[in-house]
C-alpha cells in the first residue's frame, strides 16, 4: 500500500490500482454524507482531481494518486466508506500507465510520520 500527501492510499496488483483515502482523512472529515464518483473509462493524470467527497464539516477533493484510466468505482453507500476508509470503503480503480509513478508516493511508515508530525 503507498499513500499521498493529500492523504489518498492505493495498493496495486497486476498493474491494477485499488484508491481510497486513509484513516486519517476521513477522521479529519467527519462523517462522509454524499460522494462524486469519476466515470469508468476516464483518463487520469497523476495529481488531477478525480473524486469529491462531502462530509458534515466540509466537502473534499481527491486526487489521483498515479495516471492511469479508471476501471470501476465503489457504489457502496457514503456509510462503508465511513466505516473501513481504507478496506471496503475504497473509492476506485485504475489501470497503472506509468507504474514508475508509485516511487513518488510513501510507504506506511513515511505517511505515519506524515501525520503524526
Amino acid at each position: 500500500m503507498y499513500f499521498t500527501d493529500s492523504h489518498e492510499w492505493i495498493k496495486v496488483e497486476d498493474g491494477l490500482g485499488t484508491v481510497g483515502v486513509t484513516t486519517h482523512a476521513k477522521n479529519e472529515l467527519g462523517e462522509i454524507v454524499y460522494i462524486q464518483l469519476p466515470e469508468i473509462g476516464r483518463q487520469v493524470k497523476a495529481g488531477e482531481e478525480v473524486v469529491i467527497l462531502e462530509s458534515t464539516k466540509a466537502a473534499a477533493d481527491i486526487y489521483a494518486p498515479v495516471s492511469g484510466e479508471i476501471v470501476a468505482v465503489n457504489n457502496a453507500s457514503p456509510e462503508l466508506l465511513n466505516q473501513s476508509p481504507e478496506e471496503f470503503g475504497w473509492l476506485f480503480k485504475i489501470r497503472l500507465s506509468n507504474p514508475e509513478e508509485l516511487r513518488a508516493l510513501m510507504n506506511r511508515s513515511s505517511y505515519q510520520q506524515l501525520v503524526d508530525s
